[in-house]
């Protein structure tokens, strides 16, 4: 069994990509599990804080998931043209303690999808996480890549994905990112 934690970037309840992330747990190909993390309940990156009073519980219990996962699936929404603040910070929570950033990301393969209502996807915002997987010296994975735009369209008002297309490059973007994770293993 090919273990996976997919995590939105995003904590509005209606998330585009929150909704993107579900639809992927029910793609997956048979043998793979891909479980939905939360950055939901991480504060604010404070040294000071991090001094005091050590690692916040959801950041532990969120980098616990991440090492225990064979792969890591990031699911980006992009403001402003880059990555979100919210998931920005919680990542640079999980690079911190014992360890650091290698504990968590270094040689765990990774991928990168998105969506948005705007007609060009995430390119901005999945373009803008390369450096900081580079420099943790993750394994990202570029064989495809998914970017789902006018997003709003895709997905009814429960966050169910309708469009059959969508559906079928989703798919297929797990089957080659599940196939890249098993051959690591």
């Amino acid at each position: 069994m090919t273990k996976l934690i997919g995590i939105s970037g995003s904590l509005r309840k209606g998330s585009l990509n929150s909704a993107l992330l579900r639809a992927a747990a029910g793609l997956v190909p048979e043998g793979v599990e891909l479980e939905i993390g939360t950055i939901r309940g991480i504060p604010l990156y404070d040294g000071d804080v991090e001094a005091e009073s050590g690692i916040p519980e959801a950041v532990t219990v969120l980098k616990e998931k991440i090492i225990a996962a064979d792969g890591l699936l990031l699911v980006t929404p992009e403001y402003n043209n880059s990555i979100p603040g919210v998931f920005k910070n919680a990542i640079d929570w999980l690079s911190r303690g014992p360890g650091g950033a290698s504990i968590a990301f270094r040689n765990k393969p990774i991928a990168i999808i998105g969506a948005s209502p705007g007609g060009f996807g995430t390119i901005l915002s999945q373009n803008a996480w390369l450096p900081i997987m580079r420099t943790f010296g993750a394994d990202l994975w570029m064989g495809g890549r998914l970017m789902v735009s006018h997003a709003d369209k895709v997905f009814d008002g429960e966050g169910n994905l309708g469009d059959d297309k969508v559906k079928e490059q989703l798919a297929g973007f797990l089957k080659g990112f599940a196939e890249h994770v098993a051959g690591r293993k």
